[in-house]
């Protein structure tokens, strides 16, 4: 008799694509997309820039890739890239940015839970001094790293700033549909201050592989060329396309399921009262956890024994714990997981 299959709440990145999406992709038309003859790889950038309200859109392989494409078509070689030391192209993409585009990233801790335009001002900078590397970007997320949302008028505010001051901005949009259902906002609202989007199939949206990257025509014309450059001209990609097709039509409609189950496993955690729970309340499918300060430095202990439990998660990352809800996970896992947790959390400190 097999053992039951592990509740795994590591990310939104281990969904395994839905019949819909098999099916479809085994039904697709496919073409070469580097002659831009592919017709369902059209078909998906046409709906993605439809639904962000931008003028066009091209399908990469990954979130990463989306990102530092931008920063590859956005920033000239030797300019400097403004924004948070705690997003995802400081602290997940390799050093990518000086690799790729060969730009200096300008960090700052932001003082609440998302960057303001107060921060990122007096990080702009402009002007003939030769000793300065010029700002040629700032660069946001939304949904954040840490699992906060930005809220639209502040995107706004910092969008409207920078093109002040001659600087287009970029939103990691990796959950952005997360962050327009937290908000009760539509997707193309939240992308509407940027001047280029990526976003994420992957990422709770069930498709096997691809993110997007959205902005103006001319924008995505010289991304394409980029984007031959890095190698991601992916040929017959229709069969990939197809599943983003499904995850753009059916999955983003379904993401507030997700965030009532983190919300469940949150308050779970909170009602044991040995923990910080951060977001609280939480925002959307991700809530990082740690003890309080009289059982701190327990963390990797409690993933050992939520693993022996059948919940997975990944080791703590400078003391916190990320738990990320998805579509694979059922309520009734979640419902498990809670229980779980209560007994490896009393098995720490015991």
């Amino acid at each position: 008799m097999s053992s039951p299959r592990p509740i795994d709440l590591r990310s939104d990145t281990v969904t395994r694509p839905t019949p819909a999406m098999r099916k479809a992709m085994c039904d697709a038309e496919v073409g070469d997309d580097v002659m831009q003859e592919d017709p369902t790889v059209n078909a998906l950038q046409g709906e993605a820039a439809e639904r962000l309200g931008k003028e066009a859109a091209l399908l990469v392989p990954s979130g990463t890739f989306g990102n530092q494409l931008a920063l590859f078509t956005h920033c000239p070689r030797g300019s400097e890239v403004v924004l948070s030391d705690g997003s995802h192209i400081v602290q997940h993409e390799a050093g990518a940015a000086a690799i790729i585009a060969g730009v200096q990233l300008r960090t700052f801790t932001p003082a609440g839970a998302h960057p303001t335009w107060e921060e990122v001002r007096p990080r702009i900078r402009c002007g003939a001094d030769i000793h300065i590397p010029p700002t040629s970007l700032v660069a946001l997320e939304n949904a954040l790293s840490s699992g906060q949302v930005m809220p639209l008028a502040e995107l706004e505010r910092i969008s409207g700033g920078a093109r002040a001051c001659g600087v287009p901005v970029h939103v990691d949009g990796a959950r952005l549909f997360n962050a327009a259902a937290c908000l009760g906002l539509e997707a193309a609202a939240l992308a509407a201050p940027a001047d280029s989007v990526m976003f994420c199939l992957s990422k709770g949206l069930c498709a096997p592989v691809g993110s997007m990257l959205v902005g103006s025509r001319e924008f995505i014309e010289r991304a394409r060329r980029k984007r031959k450059i890095m190698g991601g001209g992916m040929r017959q990609a229709g069969v990939l396309a197809a599943a983003g097709l499904v995850a753009l039509r059916q999955m983003t409609l379904r993401l507030a399921e997700d965030h009532e189950q983190a919300r469940r496993l949150g308050e779970a955690f909170q009602r044991t009262g040995l923990f910080e729970v951060s977001p609280y309340p939480v925002r959307i499918n991700m809530l990082f956890v740690r003890f309080r300060p009289e059982n701190a430095g327990r963390e990797q202990r409690l993933v050992e024994e939520l693993a022996c439990r059948g919940v997975l998660t990944y080791p703590p990352d400078d003391g916190w714990v990320r738990f990320v809800t998805h579509h694979d996970v059922s309520p009734e896992q979640v419902q498990a997981a809670c229980s779980a947790l209560e007994e490896a959390a009393a098995a720490v400190v015991a």
